[in-house]
């Protein structure tokens, strides 16, 4: 509940700060993911994008590019902890990185073959405001992925 208070009194102070336009979404998904993340006690590392990330294990081995095919891990949550969508047990699932959202574009090269990580991606990197069906608009998504190959 403190951290959904948190988040609307931030959302309502940049609509007054803004007069009630112009309100940036890129400033209401940063100030929820500091918030989560000193909720979590985390320490997070901010990448240039806007993502923050936490690289559990760095693994070796080299990194995938755009072009690359990736086969990961992954479970992906809201910050309220509600999970909308993984993998499970030891099952993995191969993408074209090329295909994905953006915020995996730029999060899954952060790690190298073997590596784990939480992702904190910022709406605009996720679906925006145009998710597939069962995801809210504008939603901040963590990831927590593991790279387990690429080619």
């Amino acid at each position: 509940m403190t951290r959904f208070f948190f988040c609307c009194l931030m959302a309502g102070a940049l609509l007054t700060a803004n007069g009630c336009k112009d309100v940036d979404q890129g400033e209401i998904d940063r100030a929820i993911i500091l918030n989560y993340i000193a909720d979590n006690n985390l320490t997070a590392v901010e990448h240039e994008s806007g993502i923050f990330h936490v690289i559990t294990v760095p693994g070796s081995g080299g990194s995938p590019t755009l072009s690359s095919n990736v086969k990961v891990k992954y479970k992906g949550y809201f910050t309220d902890n509600v999970t909308f969508d993984e993998t499970t047990g030891n099952n993995t699932i191969e993408f074209p990185l090329a295909n994905l959202i953006e915020g995996w574009q730029i999060a899954i090269p952060l790690l190298q073959k073997g590596g784990k990580g939480t992702f904190l991606i910022p709406s605009e990197l996720g679906y925006g405001g145009n998710p597939p069906p069962g995801l809210p608009s504008n939603a901040v998504l963590i990831f927590d992925i593991e790279l387990v190959d690429f080619n």
